[in-house]
């Protein structure tokens, strides 16, 4: 693997135009994960040491942070993610911080999961952003208070040491610690503000809950689902299918480019753990014009499985929700929703159980992970 590009300094003061222009950033291998901190998903920052010039929350809102250089408020200049006020030191003998002095925020996790990389974007803070940041993590299960989550007997790993950053510039860490997190505690060093935190990973979720429900979305990414492969990305990814809730505008699918050969366009997806499907849904809400015309989905089971075609090629609706009962369970490992011969579906679904087998691998994982 190649090494991690890594960004140090201050950035030049914005100078008019694009404030983006200047920002530093780089192409992380962890990305296609899903974000284990998307609100989508149910994340949340739900505590903060400090948030003077700007609020936590803005640290998980989605798409890139927004600049605005005449935009003040009472305390000063309004910025689109979490900035806390400048440290001072105990004296004027001693007005520097101490050298462990630091803000902090507590981010609850939207799935619970292995991390493989987390991304501090310091956008538009070019002078104003933290010297250093660390990230840790920990595994309560439940919904833990702020003050829970900070009382002594919680154990925090490190995910990411103690490391400076750029200011306004994507700063990427690798993470390899394989156990299963709930939340995150990031730290500034002394002081500052950061944009936008993302959390790649694999959702790892709770077996037991998943055996109560008994019938569930056995591809939804909370439950543990993930878009491996599609052939086009042009406009949107294909882990949008698989979001919880349904699409509320068109950009909240996947939609590809147009064609002008004679193919069709695909998703594969691994499922939550080996699992009987009884009925599926294809829904292309928001998609109008450029819904797909026709889609099949297939499944396998294993790595090497053959695919077979649980629905043939069906005619869709733009704009519609498309319910499927299947004539007999299907059980796979893996599907693959194709559609033809072009354009795009908002979210695919597949109820079912997981299977003895499935239900056993799931349970072993979420052991050896911690969970």
């Amino acid at each position: 693997m190649a090494a991690i590009p890594h960004f140090t300094g201050d950035a030049n003061p914005y100078g008019g135009g694009d404030p983006y222009a200047d920002y530093r950033t780089a192409d992380f291998p962890f990305t296609h994960h899903a974000d284990l901190a998307d609100r989508q998903l149910g994340a949340a920052v739900i505590a903060a040491a400090d948030e003077f010039f700007a609020q936590r929350e803005n640290l998980l809102l989605p798409g890139r942070a927004e600049f605005d250089p005449e935009h003040f408020g009472h305390k000063g200049k309004i910025m689109d993610g979490w900035e806390t006020r400048r440290r001072r030191g105990v004296s004027a003998d001693h007005p520097w911080p101490a050298d462990d002095d630091h803000d902090w925020a507590l981010v609850r996790l939207g799935a619970p999961g292995v991390i493989r990389g987390i991304v501090v974007d310091t956008a538009h803070f070019r002078g104003n952003y933290p010297q250093a940041v660390s990230v840790e993590g920990t595994s309560v299960p439940g919904s833990p208070s702020p003050e829970a989550l900070l009382g002594g007997d919680v154990k925090w790993t490190t995910l990411v040491p103690r490391t400076p950053v750029g200011g306004h510039a994507a700063n990427g860490f690798a993470v390899s610690v394989e156990q299963r997190f709930t939340h995150l505690r990031v730290n500034q060093h002394p002081d500052g503000g950061i944009a936008r935190l993302r959390v790649y990973g694999e959702v790892v979720p709770d077996p037991e809950w998943l055996a109560v429900l008994g019938t569930f979305d056995v591809v939804a990414l909370e439950n543990g689902g993930r878009a491996e492969d599609a052939s086009n990305l042009f406009y949107s990814p294909a882990s949008n299918t698989i979001q919880p809730g349904r699409s509320r505008k068109m950009d909240d699918g996947w939609e590809t480019r147009r064609r002008r050969d004679r193919g069709n366009d695909w998703i594969r997806y691994r499922l939550a753990a080996q699992s009987r499907i009884r009925a599926l849904e294809i829904d292309t809400a928001y998609l109008k014009g450029n819904s797909a015309g026709w889609a099949s989905v297939s499944v396998r089971d294993g790595e090497d499985g053959e695919w077979t075609e649980i629905l043939p090629r069906t005619r869709l609706q733009p704009d519609t929700n498309h319910r499927f009962v299947l004539p007999d369970p299907a059980v796979g490992t893996h599907a693959r929703v194709d559609i033809y011969p072009d354009g795009g579906i908002s979210r695919l679904r597949l109820f079912g159980s997981l299977t003895e087998e499935g239900a056993a691998g799931l349970t072993a994982r979420h052991q050896e992970l911690g969970g």
